[in-house]
């Protein structure tokens, strides 16, 4: 379960309550290796979690130290039997005592227009504990409730967990929550009582960051298809109720590759940021509030 730092949390506080502008910049880059083309970051009760499409889809453990992210030598492998069975990992929905949940998005056809979203029902500890999918698949289930892509992330709405995940593409785009529990024992999300709530928001969305105990959903986005980095910070409930995004603040910059995952680091106004690009794919960002 992720929790935040006081400092951070009076900071965001700040922003909801005056709809202040937000700035972020890029600190510093580093390149981390051995991943593919990384495609998102997750941090879990202090562990951080790199994950890509290698020859098979990978995830890796990694400690943060100052402003660094030190290899902790534990590699995970989404495969069953050596079958790769998650090559392209969308995001990963992790949160104590509910149901661990790892997108999956296939391109069906060269254009990049057609895609089948796949989301993987997995024994989320006994995956850490033996490095692969053998015995730790769950189930799979076929997310066609969406538009294009699958990236799940826990959010909470009304006291309750829920499951997010968006589109990625510019037309139609929506955030759709899903019941964990409905979810983990369905076989496609169109299923009744599995989405229970959704709204429309912009486009190119690549993942999604919740942040805790402030009903804050941020987008981790690109400016232009799969070009240049924005971070799209959104009341969650105002979002719901009006059906579209409710925007408290909009951050861009200028580096030009694919954002691909974002999380705060649970130190004050912190952040890293992941890109698919095998150089400088790993930027740490700091966060300031204006009036």
């Amino acid at each position: 379960m992720k929790t935040l730092n006081p400092i951070l949390i009076l900071l965001v506080m700040f922003l909801v309550a005056k709809n202040s502008k937000m700035d972020g910049k890029i600190t510093k880059n580093i390149t981390i290796d051995s991943l593919g083309a990384c495609q998102g970051i997750t941090c879990q009760n202090g562990r951080y979690f790199l994950y890509g499409d290698r020859e098979v889809g990978v995830m890796r453990e990694y400690k943060l130290e100052k402003d660094s992210l030190s290899y902790q030598h534990k590699e995970y492998r989404f495969t069953v039997k050596g079958e790769n069975i998650i090559k392209h990992p969308t995001g990963i929905a992790c949160h104590e005592g509910l149901p661990t949940f790892i997108g999956n998005s296939v391109r069906q056809n060269e254009a990049g227009t057609l895609w089948k979203a796949v989301i993987n029902c997995i024994n989320w500890d006994g995956f850490l504990k033996t490095g692969t999918l053998d015995g730790n698949l769950l189930r799979t289930i076929d997310d066609d409730a969406c538009i294009q892509g699958v990236r799940p992330e826990y959010v909470k709405y009304k006291g309750k967990w829920y499951v997010a995940t968006a589109d990625y593409g510019n037309k139609a785009n929506e955030v759709r929550l899903m019941d964990p529990q409905a979810l983990a024992k369905a076989t496609k999300t169109s299923q009744k009582g599995v989405v229970v709530q959704k709204f429309t928001c912009s486009p190119w969305v690549q993942n999604l960051h919740f942040i805790a105990n402030k009903g804050i959903l941020v987008l981790i986005q690109n400016q232009v298809e799969g070009r240049k980095w924005r971070l799209t910070f959104l009341d969650l409930q105002q979002s719901i109720t009006t059906g579209h995004e409710a925007v408290l603040s909009v951050i861009d910059t200028d580096k030009p590759d694919e954002m691909e995952g974002f999380t705060f680091t649970g130190q004050a106004s912190k952040g890293i940021a992941v890109s698919s690009s095998r150089k400088n794919n790993v930027s740490f960002m700091d966060f300031k509030f204006g009036g």
